[in-house]
Parts: structure tokens; sequence; C-alpha cells
């Protein structure tokens, strides 16, 4: 299942289905016991270059630090970015630390060209898409 999810995002741009990435990151995400934070670097066309994860935390928070995001974006030469994590209480509801965060991810990669698309938070009763509620 997991592959075939994949394989979906890989053969078209990655932001075009909003359904099949939420299935992907909810099938891999929903059920962690800790936070994690992921994120999916898109090149040309919005295109998954990479998919990796970048910390683990505890079961109430995960580190999200910009600074080594758009270090490592810029070292795939990505053009545009989206973050994820997943809240393990199930409730995806975006903290006040996770819309700062990605605040200043946006504003940090901005200027060097890249494109902060989404955060996306993935409980076990479903998934908060920052942008979708306005707050990137």
């Amino acid at each position: 299942m997991h592959f075939a999810l994949r394989n979906r995002l890989e053969t078209g741009p990655v932001i075009a289905s909003d359904r099949d990435l939420h299935d992907y990151l909810w099938f891999t995400m929903a059920h962690e016991r800790v936070e994690t934070v992921r994120c999916l670097f898109l090149g040309a066309a919005d295109r998954l270059l990479r998919d990796e994860r970048l910390s683990t935390g505890t079961n109430a928070e995960a580190l999200i630090a910009p600074r080594d995001i758009v270090y490592r974006a810029l070292e795939l030469q990505a053009t545009g970015l989206i973050l994820v994590h997943n809240h393990p209480s199930g409730d995806p509801t975006p903290s006040s630390a996770d819309i700062a965060a990605t605040r200043t991810l946006a504003r940090a990669a901005a200027p060097l060209g890249i494109t902060v698309h989404d955060h996306m938070i993935i409980g076990a009763t479903g998934h908060a898409s920052l942008r979708g509620r306005r707050l990137i």
C-alpha cells in the first residue's frame, strides 16, 4: 500500500492531488506514537525530489529547524517544499508554535527562491493544512 501511494506522488506534481498527498501522509504518519517532522522537497513542476524525516520528538513535540530545512532544500536544489508532522494525540489542530515555525520557514526560504507550499499536520482523526486555513 505504501509503495502504491508513494508512486502516485512520484508520477505527477505533488500539489496537484490533495487527496493522494493526504492518503500517503496519513498512511505513513497518523498512528506514530511520537511527533515526527518530515519534509517533501519539490523540484521542477512540483515533482517530488525527496521525502525525508527531519526529526523525531516526544509524544507532545518535535523540533522544526527552519535553518536546517532551508539548507537541505538548497542541497537538493529544491524549488518548493511541504512540511509535514503528526500529532500523536490524534487532533491535527495546529498549535501556535506550529504556525510560528512555518511562518519563520517561509520567510527564510522565499528570498532563496524556495516556496513553502504548505505545512500539513496529520492526526488519526484527519489532517490540517496551514495553507488551507490561510495561516501561511
